[in-house]
């Protein structure tokens, strides 16, 4: 059977540059993805349609040569020769996903050699606090360790694994493609390069096994939101040995109750006295390293006034220096006043030329006055 023409099955022009076929590549794949699609023999040939197609022509020269002599270019023991060669292009879908989900999540590690450990994340929340002073704290990790029945070897009794014959422990193999060789990793071993003849019961021949770890985290003064930690070693155990990945901690500050925070600056809300606003005076402010600071209110002090505390905001990272506070003055109107006290409220407001004890409100009902008699006009 006469086979589809590799631009077709992906849907592009000749003329498609690498993004178009990429992203004419990954939408195919994930639609016709074995996974998304079981027992479906049909979308099972589109995937792998697909995928020859896409590696075939992301690859300049391979596309070169399809484009002058068309499958006649791989049909000599090649990607033409059959279905079995398709299997080998199964890494361009693991390439996509490498790209859409990076280093985290169970991934290969980006570039990684066979065998080693994925990187792994861990989401921490913190006090507002804890990020100001710092902290030293311990975290459970469900994560893979050395198998301690085979000492992370992988073989029955810590035997040490023998070189795969297939790629003289290469961990890859090639393969003839037409004009090209292709080099794949080695399906005997896996990439590893090593093959064990009587594996550890345990572990069953992986060399790790799923345990919860207990690691200490140093938290540093300063931290903000999304800051990231990284402990080396700290991720997967590598398979029978190899490398561990990493430990990457992402941070997240928690909302506080009295607190804002903006970069290394710190804004409060605090409720002021209506005679204190008025007569001035002085009041008490927690700050967020736990200690009370004096502000100095002035004589008519508004609702939304700001008063700036220098050096008494967030610790700066890597920093001897510190953010600002801001504290927002909030004018409370008094409230279960005695009989006494409303009478002196009345004798005040009678007493009182709105123009001066009450400037802004005189002004904004002058203003509706003038607006009024402009329309009457």
């Amino acid at each position: 059977m006469a086979k589809n023409d590799f631009y077709e099955t992906l849907g592009v022009e000749r003329g498609a540059g690498d993004n178009e076929l990429k992203k004419a590549y990954r939408k195919l794949a994930m639609k016709y993805h074995p996974d998304r699609n079981p027992d479906d023999a049909k979308a099972e040939k589109s995937f792998k349609d697909v995928n020859e197609a896409y590696e075939i022509l992301k690859d300049a020269e391979k596309r070169a040569a399809y484009d002058r002599f068309g499958h006649a270019a791989f049909e000599q023991g090649g990607a033409g020769g059959g279905r079995g060669g398709t299997s080998g292009f199964g890494g361009g879908f693991s390439d996509i996903f490498d790209e859409m989900f990076g280093d985290f999540g169970g991934g290969r590690g980006g570039r990684a050699p066979a065998g080693n450990g994925s990187d792994l994340r861990f989401n921490m929340e913190v006090s507002l606090e804890d990020a100001y002073n710092g902290k030293q704290t311990e975290i459970r990790v469900p994560t893979s360790a050395p198998c301690d029945t085979c000492d992370g070897s992988g073989g029955e009794g810590g035997a040490a694994p023998s070189t795969c014959g297939s790629c003289q422990g290469h961990g890859r193999v090639r393969a003839q493609q037409g004009f090209f060789t292709v080099e794949r990793t080695c399906p005997t071993c896996q990439g590893t390069g090593e093959l064990i003849k009587y594996p550890c019961k345990v572990c069953a021949g992986d060399g790790r096994i799923q345990k919860e770890k207990t690691l200490s985290v140093n938290i540093p003064a300063g931290v903000e939101e999304g800051t990231r930690i990284r402990l080396s070693g700290e991720g997967e155990a590598g398979l029978r040995g190899a490398q561990a990945g990493d430990l990457y901690i992402f941070l997240s500050i928690k909302s506080h109750r009295i607190f804002q925070r903006d970069g290394a600056d710190i804004h409060c809300r605090v409720p002021i006295p209506m005679t204190k606003a008025t007569l001035g005076g002085t009041i008490e402010v927690p700050t967020v390293e736990g200690k009370m600071a004096r502000v100095t209110i002035p004589s008519g002090t508004p609702t939304g006034h700001q008063f700036r505390l220098r050096n008494k905001g967030m610790t700066i990272l890597r920093s001897k220096a510190r953010g600002d506070m801001f504290i927002q003055a909030f004018v409370e109107t008094p409230v279960n006043l005695t009989k006494r006290q409303k009478e002196l409220l009345r004798e005040f407001g009678d007493e009182s030329p709105e123009d001066t004890t009450s400037p802004q409100s005189h002004g904004f009902f002058s203003k509706v006055k003038e607006i009024w008699e402009d329309l009457k006009e």
